[in-house]
């Protein structure tokens, strides 16, 4: 759809409300088929059915049919099949008149099949998609070397003794199989350790044997509108490097390094990323580097400055002028045909060390962590716009599919697990657990406390959308574009 941005003004506005329609389609896709779940299995097991909703609230729009009033609401949070006989909320449903007592009683046997049906049908969606995933494929994108390529100064990692070029090798006993994959790799296993160090096994260039260290970790504070930061030990990961472009007059021009040209050393020191060229020049704007360049066989030294350029007028950043294209740039377009089942294993382990992690007294992982609606759509609306945007959307709907079926499960009173909790107690007791009275209270304080974590979550979702969860002041330079950056030729010596 890239084509409507040429339209001007009018295909901008186009091609935003075509990918949002797309973004609500796909998104409500997985809410109607839970509950749809939900619906057939009251209807075989003859349960009354009030309602069928989609999002909560005052409707905008709803009609009966059968008997039954389906509708949509107005405030997207997900939806409901009204089923009176198995948990009555009518505060939450908007129901005025309690006609419940003229219902038949229904088996304990009917309210687990009716609430495990949710779950069984996300599951079997999840399953589904990886099915299509599994046959169109989906874009890889996974870093599988482990080997560091920067290591910040003073982090836990320095202290601990790790270097650029070891290569990782297992986190706390977990062999890791790439950087930045979902699960096993260095991205998820540091932010998920648990205890007051991570043992680190690494392999170090010229060393037959692997070491182990024991790692400290660093965890940043939030505010009231940031998320608390995850675990993390100074570390980023090897990724070579060519030189895609020299800006003209530029001091990289100067000092004589030119396009595809390959930067090995810095300072006599190799490097295995452009991070420690970046860094250096950030902490050190007045002072000069010895870079190696190696340009084919040719291998020469020269020595690097910045200075801020000239075009945008008091753009605040000193610049080398050069830009770094990465050697694996093609990795990114490589499709990747999984397993269906693999898929789905994948995404159930990812959702389970989530849980796990939430559950575990001193893990970095919180609630705040998880994401909302406005998250959930604004990753959609993100992998919508991408040139192989609808696999990846097609393998995005696993994941979400999965995690709405487990997060279900959990034996929260207001979710399908709850109800599937009670009716076994109901089964072994061989009566009612609570008085219908009582429950319906009990289940709309709990329904009222899900929609408060919703929009607990919603409000970090919120800023993280509207400005990267930093607030402050809008960066003037923030728009600026590469090309529009500009080095003027330097005066001629006198």
């Amino acid at each position: 759809m890239e084509w409507l941005s040429s339209l001007g003004f009018f295909g901008s506005v186009l091609r935003v409300l075509i990918l949002l329609l797309e973004v609500v389609i796909v998104f409500n896709l997985l809410i109607v088929v839970h509950e749809w779940g939900h619906f057939l299995a009251a209807r075989w097991r003859g349960l009354v059915i009030e309602k069928f909703y989609i999002w909560f609230g005052k409707p905008i729009w709803k009609k009966t049919i059968n008997g039954v009033e389906y509708g949509l609401g107005s405030l997207p949070f997900g939806g409901f099949v009204a089923l009176p006989q198995m948990a009555p909320m009518d505060a939450i449903e908007g129901k005025t008149e309690d006609a419940r007592q003229s219902y038949p009683p229904i088996t304990a046997l009917d309210k687990i099949i009716v609430a495990f049906a949710g779950p069984l049908f996300s599951f079997l969606l999840a399953c589904l998609f990886a099915v299509i995933v599994m046959f169109v494929g989906r874009p890889q994108r996974l870093n599988t070397d482990t080997t560091i390529g920067w290591v910040k100064p003073g982090s836990p990692a320095e202290k601990a003794g790790l270097k650029a070029g070891d290569k990782i090798l297992k986190i706390d006993g977990t062999e890791i199989k790439s950087w930045d994959a979902p699960i096993d790799s260095v991205r998820e296993r540091i932010p998920f350790s648990q205890g007051p160090k991570i043992l680190i096994e690494f392999q170090r260039p010229g060393e037959t044997a692997p070491r182990t260290v024991e790692s400290d970790f660093e965890v940043e504070s939030g505010t009231w509108f940031q998320r608390t930061g995850l675990r993390t030990i100074g570390v980023i990961d090897s990724a070579p490097f060519k030189i895609g472009e020299v800006k003209a007059n530029s001091p990289a021009a100067l000092a004589g390094i030119q396009k595809d040209d390959l930067i090995t050393h810095l300072n006599g020191e190799a490097i295995f990323s452009y991070a420690p060229l970046m860094f250096y020049f950030k902490d050190n704007p007045e002072a000069k580097a010895k870079v190696t360049v190696k340009r084919g066989a040719e291998v020469k030294e020269v020595e690097l400055t910045v200075r801020k350029p000239d075009v945008p007028a008091g753009y605040p950043l000193p610049m080398h002028g050069m830009e770094f294209l990465p050697l694996n740039t093609d990795a990114k377009d490589t499709l990747v045909y999984p397993n269906w089942w693999a898929s789905v294993k994948q995404s159930s382990l990812m959702m389970f060390r989530t849980i796990t992690g939430l559950l575990t007294p001193g893990d970095s992982v919180s609630f705040q962590h998880l994401s909302g609606p406005v998250k959930i759509g604004s990753i959609y609306y993100q992998l919508f716009q991408e040139p192989q945007g609808w696999r990846m959307v097609l393998w995005f709907c696993v994941v979400l599919n999965v995690n709405l079926a487990l997060l279900n499960l959990i034996p929260f009173p207001v979710l399908d697990g709850g109800h599937i909790v009670m009716g076994f107690i109901e089964m072994i007791r061989r009566r009612p657990t609570v008085q219908v009275r009582a429950l319906e209270i009990f289940q709309t304080a709990c329904a009222l406390l899900l929609f408060s974590f919703i929009i607990y979550v919603t409000w970090f979702d919120t800023w993280d959308l509207l400005g990267n969860g930093k607030g402050g002041e809008k960066d003037p330079f923030a728009n600026v574009k590469s090309e529009d950056i500009k080095f003027l030729p330097p005066p001629p010596a006198k």
